[in-house]
């Protein structure tokens, strides 16, 4: 078998805290963002803090050595309800489905792409939970096709990274993939 090279500790903190500097500009990028143009809801606010549980969740995760891609997903969604669900609350502004969800899909694609990164061997445990992520990320499209969205863009940008990432992962991954289906299945 041929694995990618293996990222020594010191290179996986580093990458730990380049996406972790990433996401807090991404969460500095949206509350300009909110206050330019929706001052009155507070919708980044409440992305931003899908971000920290994300990253609260993907460390507490990494000390515990639990299954974390398992984790991101439960997390991904339960986030995602919970932001319905206030949108729902404030009178459903559409906020949670055209810009909330999609970025927290955008964090648990990049989450679970860190993930193969940093611990390719663990990436046949993953799998599935990847290919629960990229199904979730189609609801995007399936917002489109409804006609529930004013703004496609992010809609786009997230089911896209979640289809690359899919990609990405196989591609890194792709033998023992193979491996893990032919001595699973026996074929």
């Amino acid at each position: 078998m041929i694995y990618p090279k293996k990222i020594n500790a010191n290179k996986s903190e580093k990458l730990i805290k380049i996406f972790l500097l990433s996401s807090i500009i991404l969460a500095l990028i949206l509350l300009l963002i909110n206050k330019l143009t929706t001052p009155n809801i507070p919708w980044a606010a409440l992305a931003s803090g899908g971000i920290v549980y994300i990253w609260v969740t993907v460390i507490y995760s990494i000390r515990k050595n639990t299954n974390i891609a398992g984790h991101v997903l439960i997390q991904t969604l339960a986030i995602s309800l919970l932001t319905v669900f206030i949108d729902y609350k404030l009178g459903f502004k559409g906020w949670s489905i055209e810009i909330a969800i999609p970025i927290i899909i955008m964090i648990a694609n990049i989450t679970m792409l860190v993930l193969t990164i940093v611990s390719y061997k663990k990436y046949i445990k993953y799998a599935i939970y990847q290919l629960g992520i990229v199904l979730f990320s189609m609801l995007p499209v399936l917002f489109i096709e409804e006609n529930m969205v004013n703004n496609i863009v992010l809609s786009i940008i997230a089911s896209s990274i979640s289809i690359l990432n899919f990609i990405l992962c196989l591609i890194l991954c792709a033998k023992d993939v193979k491996e893990a289906v032919i001595r699973k299945f026996h074929m």
